[in-house]
């Protein structure tokens, strides 16, 4: 059975979109997957794996052409934070690396706190601390 999951992302400019995530705090594994048109990043303490191609590669392995990332949203990658301060945090640095903070960090709900960001490449991300606490029940 299923193991493990890879999420396949294209983007413009690996070079700039290792610099974008590693300013965000994330980590790329070395190992495997990264040559000069693609990279590894790993995400949270699961590992879950971004494998980031460039975008003729990319669209190579998918067999398709890609959206407009400025007119449409095919998916919305979430995270969670361990605080507030560290959503606020991320929006810093995701403005200071060259992203786009479209959703500035606020209250949701009662219980969650986040923010959404798109990267270089204009993929939407959402990071999120909730308050297991005050979810309702």
């Amino acid at each position: 059975m299923t193991k493990e999951i890879w999420i396949n992302l294209p983007v413009k400019d690996i070079n700039k979109s290792k610099e974008f995530f590693k300013a965000l705090g994330f980590s790329f594994d070395s190992k495997f997957g990264n040559t000069p048109v693609s990279a590894c990043m790993q995400v949270g303490s699961k590992n879950v794996i971004v494998m980031m191609f460039e975008e003729n590669v990319f669209k190579n392995i998918a067999g398709n052409n890609l959206p407009d990332t400025s007119k449409a949203t095919e998916v919305l990658f979430s995270f969670d934070a361990e605080s507030t301060a560290e959503v606020d945090e991320l929006a810093i640095k995701v403005t200071n690396a060259g992203g786009n903070v479209f959703s500035k960090p606020a209250e949701n709900q009662g219980w969650m706190y986040g923010c959404g960001f798109t990267d270089l490449d204009g993929h939407r991300w959402n990071i999120l601390y909730m308050d297991m606490a005050k979810m309702p029940k």
